[in-house]
């Protein structure tokens, strides 16, 4: 038993001793298919505080033989499954935490010197009789205890991808890939290795040289597949902990759901637990963080980047090409490359179907309007954003003219001369302008209302406030707007609806480029 090679199940224990916990250890039966078959290298990631920690410490648990995890998984879903006792603390483990490995490094270019020393050492300990050199490489040390005992290891490293994201000193950086390829590549270990499992917030480095580890399954972000379940917490599961701590679910929908994977509501486990535990819905995940991984990438300015970003925050979304991406820190050369990785790092949220992109919930919403507050380029929209609430007040007000104003500002800022009179261009106008109503309302575009689709529909989910039907007309009238959503029936797709309701005809000239508004309240 040791800190590196066999670790005892503390660490899972905390786990479960928390006063909130959601058993994913179904996840060890997916993992378990992979034990000694051809393809055994898996690389899981995810954002941060997504569970990847606690999904490692989990598997240690289980496979460790430096502990009896037997009673620690009494009770869990694992422990009711038919092969749970096959690999039960049956394997040597060797357990990296490699961020707490280069953070608790003074001299970082002895970090995998010493790292090898003390797995080493351990090693020594656990197996007196085998003759370990001090030039031993990890995986020479793990092929003479294969050699001599026929026993194999399964690795588990954490947070392998830092050396990516913290850009170190090139030298280290070999000299860490190069104790992967020999732990992962050598065809003499191969036979030694019964599972190798990676995790990180980045997949695996696609440059020519460190393609070398493409022997990896990848799970990610992207698509999870098989594990998709497990990637946070899913809708079931929050609905179960919002009845249990009496917590509106329709709320912690909104707050921190979002990414979608292969049928399920993936929701931020870390600000669910927060939200559960502290009896209120707040930005708790990117406490953690900060608005400037948001802002330092919008602020490189690729073509397309700022109107792409303009109609995310206006609840649109838009398309991206997550196939292009090394996955490293000096690889951005599109707007396309940004957008995928504040997607690895959990700032947007990827349809895989679609191929788009968006911003996925309420707190992710706060960070984005965080980072434009502090970017030049961003001034025009940061201003309409701040004036939003303004502008719902004014149209519970009836103010046509405030209206039609804040509109002519959204407008001929969402667009270029070239698609100004895109009526898309015009929706995406209202999306930004209204962004503010995101709190208080549902926004349902082209909703199949009556006799035909309405333009946008603005339905609230909190009490005293009128819905709106919103239709738009180019070179018309706003009043034939108005007559429009009377005559084909739009509001009978509201009939379930009991509150009062506004009926909203914008109407906007493409020669004068500017906007006319009525506002009308439905008499039932």
């Amino acid at each position: 038993m040791g800190i590196y090679l066999n670790p005892r199940n503390e660490n899972f224990t905390g786990t479960l001793k928390a006063p909130l916990y959601v058993d994913k250890t179904m996840m060890i039966e997916v993992i378990n298919h992979f034990i000694d078959i051809e393809n055994k290298y898996v690389c899981v990631s995810r954002p941060r505080r997504f569970g990847k920690t606690i999904a490692g410490n989990m598997l240690s648990a289980y496979y460790s033989r430096g502990c009896d995890s037997r009673e620690l998984f009494k009770g869990l879903k694992i422990s009711e499954t038919e092969g749970f006792e096959s690999k039960l603390n049956k394997y040597n483990v060797i357990k990296i935490d490699v961020n707490s490995e280069y953070q608790n490094t003074m001299r970082k270019e002895m970090m995998i010197r010493r790292l090898t020393e003390k797995i080493r050492e351990e090693m020594q300990q656990a197996f007196p009789d085998i003759v370990f050199k001090d030039d031993d490489s990890l995986a020479e040390a793990m092929l003479k205890v294969y050699d001599a005992t026929g026993e194999t290891f399964i690795i588990i490293m954490d947070e392998y991808d830092v050396m990516v994201r913290e850009q170190v000193d090139k030298a280290l950086f070999d000299e860490f890939l190069s104790m992967l390829n020999g732990l992962f590549k050598s065809d003499t270990l191969r036979p030694a290795i019964s599972l190798a499992y990676l995790t990180g917030i980045l997949p695996i480095v696609r440059d020519k040289i460190q393609s070398k580890l493409n022997n990896f399954k990848e799970y990610s972000i992207l698509d999870a597949m098989d594990l998709a379940e497990f990637v946070g917490f899913t809708e079931t599961e929050v609905r179960e902990l919002c009845l249990k701590y009496r917590l509106d679910f329709e709320e912690c929908r909104r707050w921190y759901d979002g990414y979608h994977q292969h049928g399920y509501e993936i929701y931020n486990p870390e600000s669910v637990v927060m939200a559960m535990t502290t009896g209120e819905f707040d930005v708790y995940w990117n406490r953690t963080s900060t608005y400037e991984a948001v802002a330092e990438r919008i602020r490189m300015d690729f073509e397309g980047t700022r109107e792409a970003v303009i109609r995310m925050l206006a609840g649109e979304s838009v398309d991206v090409n997550v196939t292009r991406f090394m996955n490293t820190m000096d690889s951005f050369r599109s707007c396309d490359d940004v957008f995928t990785y504040l997607i690895y790092i959990g700032y947007l949220a990827y349809d895989k179907e679609e191929k788009t992109c968006r911003i996925p919930n309420n707190e992710i919403r706060q960070e984005w309007e965080n980072a434009i507050e502090t970017e030049p380029e961003y001034k025009i929209t940061n201003s309409i954003v701040k004036k939003s609430r303004e502008l719902l007040k004014a149209t519970l007000a009836n103010d046509e003219e405030a209206v039609a104003r804040a509109l002519d500002a959204s407008h001929i800022h969402v667009t270029s001369n070239r698609s100004y009179n895109n009526e898309d261009a015009l929706q995406s106008a209202i999306y930004l302008a209204y962004i503010y109503a995101l709190n208080k309302y549902t926004i349902i575009k082209e909703m199949t209302t009556g006799k035909g689709f309405a333009d946008v529909v603005f339905i609230p989910y909190v009490p005293d406030i009128p819905a709106l039907i919103i239709e738009l007309k180019h070179n018309k009238s706003a009043e034939s707007a108005i007559d429009q959503i009377r005559k084909r029936k739009y509001f009978d797709s509201l009939s379930q609806y009991s509150g009062d309701l506004l009926f909203v005809g914008i109407s906007y000239d493409e020669k004068t480029k500017l906007h006319t508004c009525k506002i009308e309240k439905f008499e039932k």
